[in-house]
Formats: C-alpha cells, structure tokens, sequence
C-alpha cells in the first residue's frame, strides 16, 4: 500500500466515524494568537502540548526555521491575514534549538537538486533570471538572532499597528521549554 492510499484509508474511518467531533472550533484563534514556527516534525505535537495550546487556540503558520525572510512574502501575508481577518491580538515566532536551517549550505542543496534530476541548465537559467540561490537558500548561524530578525521585520512592517505585541521565543524540541528571547509588550507600551 502507498503512503497516499494508507492515507486515504485512514482519513474515510476517521470521517465515517465521526472522530473530527472533538476538533470543532470556528476559524477564530480562541487564544487571539498566530505562532510562526518550524516545520521541524519533532515540535508537531510537542510545542502544542508545551503551550498548552488546543485545537483552535492559535494560528500556526510553518516554515523551515520560522524564518519571516520578506517583508512582503508569504509568510507575512498569513500574519496579515491572521490579525486583519482572523481577530489575532498577539504573534509569536518560535524558533528551535537543533534547527536543519542552522548553518544550511545552499551549495549543498543545490547539489541535491542535481542529483535527483535537476538540470544545469535549469540552474543556470534560474540565476541569469536574477535568481540568488546562495542567498535563497542560505539558513541561519544562531537561532536566537534569527528569531530576532523574524521579530523585527513583523514589529517594523508598515501594515501592522504599532501597538501590536510581537513576541520572539526558543523551543527545545527535546523538553519543549520556552527561552524568551524579546517581550513584545515593552515595545508597545512607548506606543499606547
């Protein structure tokens, strides 16, 4: 069996069995809070649980590292979104000890790309489109400093109000305790 079809399989029990019952919740964030986090599958039930956070509690938007790398990229349109249409009060990006964007070498998965079939020539058409792929595809040397940068760049967006707290955090994904990195609610206090 593939790991779509056992997919499918599971998911027709899981609906003719009503099991989704316990997990109804309106598109509202209960708790007024979107978290940008990593897609790091070990934080999957982890950081829920260490935040105690439920189904419909928050807004999670996922990425590799919780990177919030443009301004004007998807990652910020969610946080819009999330404030602006879904009633969210507070953000958090969390980042995580261990992360795979630490140190990422884009040569490295540029080579990758090359080995599972990807083109020279598609390599060099992406560049001379203006494409950086070293920049692309380049990680972070500290997660503390990548949280922060993440931070400033949702604190600074001209879309956003000023007084809205915008909270920087560190997750261990072996114990999922938190390191406050920046208090969002000094920064607005100037503001109020």
């Amino acid at each position: 069996m593939t790991l779509l079809a056992e997919l499918i399989d599971y998911n027709q029990k899981f609906v003719e069995s009503k099991s989704y019952e316990p997990y109804r919740t309106t598109k509202f964030p209960d708790k007024k809070m979107a978290i940008i986090t990593c897609m790091d599958a070990r934080l999957t039930e982890l950081m829920p649980k260490a935040l105690n956070l439920h189904n419909g509690d928050a807004k999670i938007i996922k990425n590799a590292g919780a990177v919030v790398s443009h301004p004007f990229g998807s990652v910020m349109r969610s946080i819009l979104v999330a404030v602006y249409q879904l009633e969210a009060e507070e953000i958090f990006v969390i980042g995580h000890h261990g992360c795979g964007m630490t140190g990422l070498n884009p040569d490295e998965v540029v080579h990758k790309a090359k080995e599972r079939g990807v083109s020279d020539i598609t390599i060099e058409t992406l560049q001379h489109a203006g494409i950086d792929l070293n920049r692309w595809l380049t990680g972070f040397d500290y997660v503390r400093d990548s949280v922060i940068g993440s931070v400033n760049i949702i604190r600074n967006h001209p879309l956003l109000p000023r007084n809205l707290p915008v909270h920087g955090l560190i997750i261990s994904p072996e114990t999922g305790e938190l390191e406050i990195v920046l208090e969002g609610y000094a920064s607005t206090a100037a503001v109020e």
